[in-house]
């Protein structure tokens, strides 16, 4: 489906079918070793979907637009802050080898879990950006705040979030992941705390959020739970479109209209 003019979603990630470009987000290798460590028992499974998810996404993209040019992973690549663990070194590695093999121009961005993926990418020879920009559209993890966007830019793209939706049929509520798009006011009041921003004058952009790769994190259910994200903080959330990711991806239409048919 897509989201935005020569934007695709597909599943959990999203294509620019003019540059060729796939962006994953937030992959989180590790979380499931990281919530054993926690004494939270699970069964160490979650690499094993990430892998047969991503294979699926990348033969689909192949399939429908024949290639892929580069790929950005949007920030989060493994979890842990702290020390990387035997499994997520060969866990990371395994994965960054596995998309080598579709395309040769691999970007991280760099994601507050990625304290210590500096050893990673340096084995694979990758560099670690804060940002990217591809045509107008500017890709940072969200976090913060971007400070450095170019006068070319239209669209921002970011992952963080995790956005996901709770959804009641009957007695039954199930949450499902989900892309939002809208716009985001570069206002005045953000402006002035702002060192490197280069315009002085408000602008618009438009904003997609996207979801957590990882099968073990759901989300954060947008309508129920405070938004973390700080450029969401300074969006008009009732204004954002909503895309529900389940068997298929399914535009669930504003959330201020979400929220009025589920009263």
């Amino acid at each position: 489906m897509q989201i935005f003019k020569n934007i695709e979603i597909i599943d959990l990630c999203l294509f620019l079918t003019k540059s060729k470009t796939l962006v994953i987000p937030d992959v989180h290798i590790g979380y499931e070793e990281a919530l054993n460590k926690q004494g939270i028992l699970i069964p160490r499974t979650q690499f094993k979907e990430i892998m047969i998810n991503i294979e699926k996404i990348i033969k689909e993209v192949i399939f429908r637009f024949n290639s892929i040019n580069q790929i950005i992973i949007l920030g989060d690549l493994k979890h842990e802050f702290g020390r990387i663990s035997e499994t997520e070194w060969r866990q990371t590695l395994r994965f960054l080898d596995f998309l080598s093999k579709f395309c040769n121009n691999i970007i991280l961005i760099k994601g507050n879990h990625d304290t210590i993926l500096g050893p990673i990418a340096k084995k694979r020879n990758l560099e670690i950006v804060d940002n990217c920009l591809v045509d107008d559209i500017l890709f940072v993890h969200g976090d913060k705040i971007p400070t450095e966007i170019s006068k070319q830019t239209k669209t921002i793209i970011i992952g963080h979030e995790h956005p996901a939706i709770s959804l009641k049929q009957g007695p039954r509520v199930e949450k499902y992941k989900c892309f939002l798009k809208g716009n985001w006011i570069m206002n005045k009041k953000i402006i002035s705390k702002l060192e490197k921003y280069a315009f002085k004058e408000q602008r618009i952009y438009n904003l997609i959020v996207m979801p957590s790769f990882n099968p073990l994190i759901e989300g954060t259910d947008i309508l129920k739970e405070e938004l973390l994200n700080p450029l969401l903080k300074q969006a008009d959330i009732g204004k954002l479109d909503v895309f529900i990711v389940g068997d298929n991806v399914y535009n669930f239409g504003k959330i201020k209209e979400i929220v009025k048919h589920m009263k």
